[in-house]
């Protein structure tokens, strides 16, 4: 198998900028130490640079991106033929149409190749501290183990490969199919029973491991052939039962409030096994998950008058109705407490707007104190609310000093003054359905209170890997082997358990197949950056959808980006461009 080197790190950026797609590698360099939850934990100067750089991983712009772009969940168009171009690479990638030159498929290669290679420092580091006796860095040498796993994982869903490598002077070589599946699960393998079971906040444990184990075993099929029909063998749903009912049995347990996951204190939720980190010193960084679809006409905190969203993805009409279908003439917010929270609680007297424009209603508004504002969670639709500025740009008050809470005026398509912000349900490339009011909005992560603002900093964590997620791979793996029973009790369990709003707890379904789980899938984990690998698992991934009607199979993986390949091109055969590009 050909190989080739990954540089020592430092130069490695500039090496990465000649082996990659790099567009921007400026970042933040941490210092050697994390905090948690307002105690500071010395952390290796090793490990602290591969958990901060997760965060460019998981970007909005980066694999987030990427994940809900390509899938039927979200679309990004050209809002009113100013905004998110970017070149087309939001539509090529909704559309399958990408190439090696896509800007997003580019940027997600160099941070998940970038992080790696940080990864693969920081092993080689702490195992040398190991053999001059600093025991101390036993747990932290595991956690990079399975850090390299997870990022290598991340890059076989995306690409079909994993770079083997354990020190920054070995060679490197490129595993696809069976071979990718065997070192991944060598690797965790070799962890999974020494790391440590606590559940230490933003960091590898072991039952974060296990979980990479299920999904490792869940996705097999996929990773042998990725472009065939995938043949999920018993042996390997055997071994997703095992880890998933391990970690069932475990120490986390579900939230019954759905979106208290997503909360500014979910540091604290006992439901989340894995999250990027971003308390205290980290909060400086991403909330680009909260704002990202909002209405850029929107100002989710009042006390940043400056902060808004900025009308990115929507919900693909096909999305929604995948909640109409499973609750028919019931409004899904009615019925899943995950479709929608209200927290912009509108008087009743106002909710009428019959009559009502941007012209004659000045006195159109309720009260409310600053710091108890909190918009919509979950799926936004039609007309928002929200705070409203004046001509200077100050937030509108009431004259005992709360902030005024109107319609929101739609400025960004329309012109001001035309008309409120309504979310409408279709959304397109077309110049109707490009306006930026266009499309359900996702709305699951809370603003954070306790960062410096709300839009660029957040000390919100970005959950990865939490309970309810094992639940639908527990469900999956007993399915696909025939425990029909088995799978339904498990999916309904992962329902009911969100009952902190009685009216909205989801009912217990009476029966499931591959599509029933296939949609809950989507209503438990939507806007976590999981559909479009649940989409190719479950066959789905080349079904038409809003602007999208490419079938070819071989989209189920992305394009080698052009510059990796250039700058790889010295080592003959290291890098071989995947199928259909």
């Amino acid at each position: 198998m050909k190989k080739n080197r990954f540089y020592k790190l430092l130069p490695i950026a500039a090496f990465l900028c000649g082996f990659l797609s790099c567009t921007n590698l400026d970042e933040e360099i941490l210092d050697e130490s994390l905090t948690g939850t307002g105690e500071a934990e010395i952390v290796s100067g090793s490990i602290a640079p591969v958990y901060g750089l997760l965060r460019q991983v998981w970007m909005h712009t980066v694999n987030f991106g990427l994940q809900e772009v390509a899938s039927d969940e979200g679309i990004l168009p050209y809002r009113g033929g100013t905004d998110w171009f970017d070149g087309g690479k939001f539509i090529a990638v909704h559309q399958h149409l990408m190439t090696p030159g896509n800007g997003l498929v580019g940027d997600a290669w160099t941070y998940i190749t970038l992080t790696l290679s940080r990864a693969v420092l920081a092993e080689e580091r702490l195992k040398l501290e190991v053999e001059n006796g600093n025991s101390s860095a036993q747990g932290p040498l595991y956690e990079m183990i399975a850090m390299k796993a997870y990022l290598n994982m991340l890059a076989l869903d995306n690409w079909g490969l994993v770079f083997k490598k354990d020190n920054s002077d070995d060679l490197s070589e490129i595993l696809r199919g069976e071979d990718a599946v065997q070192y991944l699960e060598t690797e965790l393998l070799s962890v999974v029973d020494v790391l440590s079971s606590d559940k230490g906040h933003g960091r590898m444990n072991k039952y974060a491991v296990k979980a990479l184990l299920a999904r490792l075993y869940l996705n097999a099929a996929v990773y042998r052939d990725p472009y065939g029909t995938p043949e999920f063998k018993t042996s390997d749903m055997d071994k997703v039962i095992q880890y998933t009912g391990e970690i069932i049995n475990g120490p986390y347990s579900l939230s019954p409030e759905y979106f208290e996951l997503f909360n500014d204190d979910n540091d604290t939720n006992p439901e989340i096994i894995f999250a990027l980190d971003q308390r205290g010193v980290l909060q400086t960084e991403h909330s680009r998950w909260a704002y990202w679809s909002i209405s850029g006409d929107q100002v989710p905190r009042p006390e940043f008058p400056s902060t808004r969203g900025t009308d990115a993805v929507a919900a693909t009409p096909d999305f929604f109705q995948t909640w109409v279908d499973a609750y028919g003439e019931v409004d899904p917010a009615e019925a899943d407490a995950r479709f929608f929270q209200e927290n912009t609680v509108i008087p009743d007297e106002l909710r009428d707007l019959t009559g009502v424009n941007p012209t004659n209603d000045a006195d159109h508004y309720y009260g409310v104190e600053a710091s108890e504002f909190e918009i919509d969670r979950g799926i936004l639709r039609n007309v928002i609310w929200g705070p409203r500025k004046d001509e200077s740009g100050n937030i509108m008050t009431t004259d005992d000093g709360k902030v005024r809470i109107y319609p929101i005026i739609n400025r960004r398509s329309s012109g001001a003054n035309i008309r409120y912000v309504d979310h409408t349900l279709q959304v397109d490339f077309s110049n109707e359905g490009s306006l930026h009011n266009t499309g359900y909005r996702f709305s699951k992560y809370q603003f954070s209170r306790t960062a410096p603002n709300c839009c660029s900093n957040s000390s919100v964590d970005i959950v990865l890997i939490r309970l309810g997620e094992v639940y639908l791979m527990s469900a999956e793996a007993k399915l696909r082997k025939g425990d029909v029973a088995g799978a339904l009790a498990d999916v309904n369990t992962l329902r009911t358990s969100r009952n902190a709003r009685p009216a909205q707890t989801p009912a217990p379904l009476s029966s499931i197949d591959l599509d029933v789980l296939f949609r809950e899938s989507g209503f438990e984990l939507y806007w976590e950056g999981h559909r479009r690998v649940y989409q190719i698992r479950f066959g789905k991934y080349e079904d038409s959808w809003t602007e999208k009607t490419n079938a070819d199979v071989y989209k189920r993986l992305f394009p080698i980006p052009q510059k990796a390949m250039d700058g790889a091109s010295s080592e003959s055969g290291f890098l071989v461009q995947n199928p259909g590009y």
